[in-house]
């Protein structure tokens, strides 16, 4: 059955949400104070199966409460280097969200679509291996399809559909439908293949640290005619799977082969659990994944599995009735049914923090006494702190400026740390550089030195310059004699040198 892909209203659409999930990166906090995190990036990266019994030709996913900008990549390749056979999706905004979709090509000559995923072969697809690169050659008519977007903020409700051609108007697609039960009206069909909702979760108290928690929530059961009392939700088994990132993940990095993706039976967060919607609790239908992270990780990756239940139901209410001890908490003989599909998901966090790095010998002091580097150049604060950093320099080095999140020369600089920031603060060796004369004459050089020293010999024979200086000396003889010609670190018998400062360094003028 199919239902037309526009207009999007909300009759259209399917409830596949998720609730409240967040994750946190932690370092050594400071006494008594509340840590922070943000999330700064959400990549999803899912393999879908095409269960509706016939070929599809493209696939959306309705993300709410975003925008366009909100969306930083979406996968799929451009052509001629595709992933997959529908290349990348493309972006259309609605009045609530963003629809993302995968199409295929229309042929007007031919009055057909020229790609389509088809019915399932068989080939076993391990969740994000469903690409041209993971499956090979079989992935063509494996009968599944890989899709995935990353966010810069989590939609507040995801949906997934199959399209097909909508037999009212050639070249459009609709939505994938049900034949709906008796009295009630074909329906779209969402993916059963939840997307995480992924938010912070604050400390309990002053210095612990912050915690993640992933969500995932099962699509409600349609509503029953009104003859019938309400029906619990098809029942489905989920897996998940667990690992820290040392970096943040981007959504071409939730694919198979990439060590970020968590795949080893000892990763396993939650073994298995049923999940079904029970239409008198609306807390139903929810798996919550939680747990403080620390070791300076930058992300946390969740790996969802899920399956068809195909044990007993209630003839009444569609209540799951699972067999053993009746706890659904792991699959008996001839209840674990066919793959679905698999949820890849990450958030991505920074922890408001200052790190400095230094080049050459100086130190940096600030941060509310919290810094001084050599010692100690990282710290974390409370997101929005206020930080004045201070370069101090040794006799020997001069302090050349700032760079990362702080740009200017000055020795000192002011900034506001909302998220991991680093700046590093490059001192340079100083070298003296000394003149002398043979014979009477003069020599001025230019720049002038650090420190307040020049080269004005007669009375001023030695400076001091930051090593990597240009400096150009002049020999001017006095009247009646005349500039012979430079020794030691210039040469020639022009009355001008230019030399670079590398080391302690002598040159001498000679005048006759």
């Amino acid at each position: 059955m199919k239902r037309k892909l526009t207009p999007f209203g909300a009759a259209a659409r399917a409830t596949l949400c998720c609730s409240a999930l967040g994750l946190a990166v932690i370092a050594s906090p400071a006494a008594l104070e509340a840590q922070t995190a943000t999330i700064v990036g959400y990549p999803s990266n899912f393999d879908a199966v095409n269960t509706t019994g016939g070929p599809v030709y493209g696939f959306e996913i309705e993300a709410d409460g975003i925008q366009v900008s909100d969306i930083t990549r979406i996968f799929g390749g451009a052509a001629p280097n595709c992933y997959i056979r529908y290349c990348t999706g493309a972006a259309v905004p609605f009045a609530g969200g963003v629809y993302i979709r995968w199409t295929s090509p229309w042929d007007p000559n031919t009055q057909q679509f020229t790609l389509n995923t088809p019915i399932p072969n068989g080939t076993l697809a391990s969740g994000e291996s469903c690409w041209t690169f993971g499956l090979g050659a079989r992935y063509a008519a494996a009968g599944c399809e890989h899709f995935g977007i990353s966010t810069l903020r989590n939609p507040t409700r995801v949906v997934y559909r199959w399209l097909v051609p909508d037999p009212n108007n050639p070249g459009q697609l609709a939505y994938f439908t049900s034949p709906g039960v008796a009295g009630a009206p074909p329906a779209p069909v969402p993916v059963p293949i939840p997307m995480p909702v992924m938010n912070m979760i604050p400390p309990a108290r002053p210095a612990a640290p912050p915690a993640v928690e992933f969500v995932i929530q099962l699509p409600p059961p349609p509503p029953p005619p009104p003859a019938l009392p309400p029906q619990w939700g098809d029942a489905k088994w989920v897996k998940v799977f667990q690992q820290d990132a040392d970096n943040e993940v981007d959504v071409n990095d939730l694919l198979a082969g990439n060590a970020v993706v968590p795949i080893d039976p000892a990763q396993a967060e939650t073994p298995w659990r049923l999940l079904q919607t029970n239409p008198k609790s609306p807390n139903s239908g929810i798996l919550h994944n939680q747990r403080v992270l620390g070791n300076g990780k930058h992300g946390v990756v969740r790996r969802y599995e899920f399956y068809n239940f195909t044990g007993r139901y209630d003839p009444a209410t569609h209540e799951a009735l699972c067999g053993g001890v009746g706890d659904c908490s792991t699959p008996q003989l001839g209840e674990l049914g066919d793959f679905i599909g698999a949820q890849m998901a990450a958030a991505n966090i920074e922890t408001p923090s200052i790190t400095v790095t230094k080049v050459g010998s100086g130190t940096v002091t600030g941060a509310n006494g919290k810094i001084n580097c050599g010692a100690t150049c990282t710290t974390q604060v409370v997101a929005g702190t206020p930080v004045t950093l201070i370069a101090n320099t040794p006799g020997s080095e001069v302090f050349s400026g700032w760079s990362g999140a702080c740009t200017n020369a000055d020795a000192t600089c002011s900034l506001t740390v909302n998220t991991a920031l680093n700046v590093t603060a490059t001192f340079t060796q100083v070298f003296t550089l000394s003149i002398g004369r043979g014979g009477n004459g003069s020599v001025t050089g230019a720049p002038n030195g650090a420190f307040g020293t020049s080269i004005n010999c007669g009375s001023s024979c030695s400076a001091k310059f930051p090593s990597g200086t240009s400096v150009t000396l002049t020999a001017t003889p006095p009247a009646g004699h005349v500039f012979a010609n430079w020794s030691h670190g210039c040469s020639g018998s022009s009355p001008t040198c230019t030399l670079t400062i590398t080391k302690d360094t002598t040159v001498q003028a000679n005048f006759k």
